[in-house]
């Protein structure tokens, strides 16, 4: 630390407290003039400065309530919002929740701007006693210790840092932009060959006669597993068994080698290369069936069996990734019944050479939209590690 620099605790050059209880009354919203800033409005800042509240208090809401003015700084203090290490600078005077905590400095001693950026620091986790009831108590924010130099190296220190951090915002917009269009442009290819089957079969306006339009009910019978009961299966065991929360992820569920060759040899079993796809909650997540010893949870996993006669499987996992799946919603989670799939429709060429062909490009346009997305993904990670490191230098005095 430079021999110019001090240490204080918070609580030393700032006040540090609490916003106000919300008035309980509606009536005190009605034509509303006084932004009334709570955990909500913080969370869709995270960090940054906040000029808009979503909540508007009237003369007879503010009565009896503290006014905060601009460049007090709000962070949730209770309630899992604690963990998230939002950090928000009042742009405006405001009202604000209890659940928040406000700082407030000594413009004479701390620019106010220097402690948001360097609050940025503090995490929440290391001041937070009990994590199974997260909150932060406002004797603990008022011990944190902050090192500042005199204030005009201080707003040195602001300007720079604000110059940074909007152009770190700027490469991360381009970057997000980036990462969208790579998306846009794997999803427009996608929407070209099936979501518009018009389009996709037809030369100069007029149809192809080398596509074929079905429902899919039309190129297989829609089958699933036997159902299989909880007091068949164990947490560990001989064949996994993939229920629609652990579908196409790790299993927690296991059943017995005997039920397993039993079960398949009975009844309906997908072949090596169906696709498999779930019917309920996230509907139309997508699993090639690899041939190796697994088992389905029935009415929740279910595939097309296709022989491949009309439609190659590796085209119809494609073509699963675009459909309009028309689920029934029921009261609690949506849900693919067998009518609502089999009616659904898919648009495709006779020839399975074709078929191979558009298989072999969207794979090929998808590798590269993965690629991007890794690319942009990591200059994300960059930029924010780009952040951390230039916050440290600042406060260690060497920016």
């Amino acid at each position: 630390m430079k021999p110019n620099w001090q240490t204080k605790k918070l609580g030393e050059v700032c006040v540090v407290g609490a916003g106000n209880s919300a008035p309980p009354k509606k009536e005190f919203f009605i034509d509303g003039i006084y932004p009334f800033f709570r955990t909500s409005d913080i969370g869709q800042i995270h960090i940054g400065r906040i000029t808009e509240s979503s909540d508007y208090l009237n003369e007879k809401g503010i009565k009896g309530l503290k006014l905060f003015n601009k460049g007090t700084i709000l962070l949730p203090k209770s309630g899992a919002s604690t963990f998230l290490n939002h950090r928000v600078l009042l742009g405006i005077d405001g009202y604000v929740s209890s659940h928040l905590a406000t700082v407030k400095t000594d413009e004479k001693v701390l620019n106010s701007n220097y402690l948001f950026y360097f609050l940025q620091e503090v995490k929440a986790q290391d001041l937070i006693q009990d994590h199974k009831y997260p909150s932060l108590n406002l004797p603990i924010i008022g011990n944190v210790e902050i090192t500042f130099p005199p204030l005009p190296e201080q707003r040195s220190i602001v300007k720079i840092l604000d110059e940074v951090f909007a152009d770190v915002a700027k490469a991360k917009e381009n970057a997000e932009k980036n990462l969208q269009n790579a998306k846009e442009l794997f999803e427009s290819y996608l929407q070209s060959v099936f979501a518009n089957p018009t389009s996709a079969k037809a030369t100069a306006g007029k149809p192809r006669k080398d596509w074929e339009e079905r429902e899919l009910g039309d190129i297989g019978k829609v089958s699933m597993c036997k159902r299989i009961f909880k007091h068949q299966t164990t947490k560990a065991g001989d064949v996994p068994f993939y229920k629609i929360g652990t579908f196409g992820k790790e299993p927690d569920a296991f059943i017995s080698n005997k039920i397993y060759k039993e079960f398949r040899n009975k009844f309906s079993f997908p072949k090596k290369g169906d696709v498999l796809i779930s019917a309920s909650g996230t509907i139309g997540r997508r699993v090639r069936y690899d041939g190796k010893p697994a088992y389905f949870q029935d009415s929740n996993i279910v595939w097309i069996d296709n022989d491949e006669n009309q439609v190659l499987n590796d085209y119809l996992y494609s073509f699963y990734g675009t459909c309009n799946w028309n689920a029934t919603k029921g009261a609690t989670i949506p849900r693919l019944y067998n009518d609502n799939l089999k009616q659904i429709k898919i648009s495709y060429p006779k020839s399975k050479t074709e078929q191979k062909e558009i298989v072999r490009k969207l794979d090929a346009l998808f590798a590269e939209t993965r690629k991007l997305e890794t690319i942009y993904q990591q200059k994300l990670a960059d930029l924010e590690e780009l952040k951390k490191s230039v916050l440290k230098r600042a406060f260690n005095g060497d920016l």
